[in-house]
C-alpha cells in the first residue's frame, strides 16, 4: 500500500470516527464490515471483535427475522428504509449517555438503512446510520405526558377525583342522545349529603371536605366502571347508571345509602357521621332534552329530602304524566 492510499484510509477513518452518528456496513448475510467509533463507544465492542461476524451474534435484542424483512427492499429494490423511534424505540440496546438528567435508561434511535451499490450496479452491502434522538424523543414524550395530565385535570374534580360538572354534563348529554337510539335502560341518579351545612358550621370546612371525599369514595366503590360518576357541585353528586332499570338502580342507591350511614369520618379526634338522600330517574323517550331528564332526578332528590332524608326516591315519566 503506497503512502497516498495510507493517507486516504487515515482521513476516511478520521471522518468515520468524528461523526456523532453510528455507521454500520453489513453484507447480505448481515456480517459486519464497518463499525465506527460511535458504535464502539456505545456498545463497548471493538471493530476487531465484531467485523467479519454476524450482527445478530452480538445483539440478541434484535429480531433477526424482522430486520431481514425490513432490509429486503434495501438489497433487492435499492430503496432506503427508515426506522423511527415512535414505532420501535431502538434497534441497538445502548445505554443513555445522559443517565443523571435523562428519564430513559436506553438511547432512543432513528435508523436509516440504504444500499451501497457496486460498480456493476448490484447491491451486496447496505449501510446503517444510527442517530441518537433521545433528547427529541424525551421532549416529545414529556409534552404528550403533560397534555394527558392537563386533559385529566380538565375532566376531574380536584377534591374527589370524580368527573367534574362540565365533563360529566358533556358525557350525560351524549348518553341522552345514545339512549334515544338504543333500547336499553339507563338511569340518572342525583344525591347529596343531608344537613351538610351543619357539618361545615359545627366542624369547619376541612371536615366538610373530608365528608365529601368519603362519599365520593363510597360512590366509586359502589358503581361499575361502565357507570359515570361526577361531582355536580358542593356536596351534590350525579351518576349515570348504564344498563340499569329502575329496580337495578334502586339497589345501587340503597347500597350507597347504607354505606354512607355506616361510614365514619375522623376529624381532629372527632368521629363524624352522615347520611345521604338520593333521587333516581330512569330514561324515557318522552324526555325532550338531557336537562329535562336530569330535572326528574333532581325532583326525586327533593322528594327524598322532604320525606325525611336518608332515603332514595324515584321519579318516572309515568309519574310526571300523571302528576304524582
Amino acid at each position: 500500500m503506497n503512502p497516498s492510499e495510507i493517507a486516504q484510509l487515515h482521513w476516511q477513518h478520521e471522518l468515520l470516527s468524528s461523526l456523532e452518528v453510528g455507521i454500520v456496513v453489513l453484507d447480505r448475510d448481515f456480517n459486519v464490515e464497518v463499525w465506527n467509533q460511535f458504535m464502539e463507544n456505545h456498545s463497548d465492542i471493538l471493530p476487531s471483535q465484531i467485523c467479519g461476524k454476524p450482527l445478530f451474534s452480538h445483539f440478541k435484542e434484535i429480531d433477526e427475522e424482522w430486520l431481514r424483512a425490513k432490509a429486503e427492499p434495501v438489497f433487492n429494490l435499492k430503496t432506503p428504509v427508515f426506522l423511527i423511534w415512535e414505532q420501535r424505540p431502538y434497534l441497538f440496546r445502548f445505554g443513555c449517555n445522559r443517565p443523571i438528567t435523562s428519564d430513559s435508561a436506553s438511547m432512543f434511535q432513528n435508523v436509516t438503512m440504504f444500499p451501497l451499490t457496486s460498480t456493476d450496479g448490484s447491491v451486496e452491502r447496505m449501510c446503517m446510520m444510527v442517530y441518537d434522538v433521545t433528547a427529541q424523543a424525551l421532549g416529545k414524550l414529556r409534552v404528550e405526558r403533560l397534555n394527558e395530565e392537563l386533559k385529566y385535570m380538565s375532566r376531574v374534580d380536584g377534591l374527589t377525583g370524580l368527573y367534574n360538572r362540565r365533563y360529566w354534563q358533556e358525557r350525560f348529554d351524549n348518553t341522552f342522545k345514545l339512549a334515544r337510539r338504543r333500547d336499553k335502560p339507563v338511569t340518572a341518579m342525583m344525591l347529596d349529603i343531608d344537613h351538610f351545612k351543619q357539618v361545615n358550621d359545627t366542624y369547619g370546612h376541612q371536615a366538610g371536605d373530608k365528608v365529601i371525599q368519603a362519599l365520593a369514595e363510597i360512590i366509586r366503590e359502589t358503581v361499575r366502571e361502565t357507570d359515570l360518576a361526577g361531582r355536580y357541585g358542593g356536596e351534590e353528586f350525579v351518576v349515570i347508571l348504564t344498563d340499569a332499570d329502575c329496580d337495578k338502580a334502586s339497589l345501587v342507591a340503597e347500597r350507597i345509602r347504607e354505606s354512607a350511614q355506616q361510614a365514619t369520618v375522623n376529624h381532629e379526634d372527632t368521629e363524624i357521621r352522615f347520611t345521604v338522600s338520593l333521587g333516581l330517574a330512569p330514561f324515557d323517550a318522552s324526555y325532550r332534552s338531557a336537562m329535562a331528564w336530569l330535572e326528574q332526578a333532581d325532583i326525586a332528590l327533593y322528594d327524598a329530602k322532604t320525606q325525611g332524608r336518608n332515603q332514595a326516591c324515584v321519579k318516572t315519566a309515568d309519574m310526571v304524566k300523571t302528576g304524582t
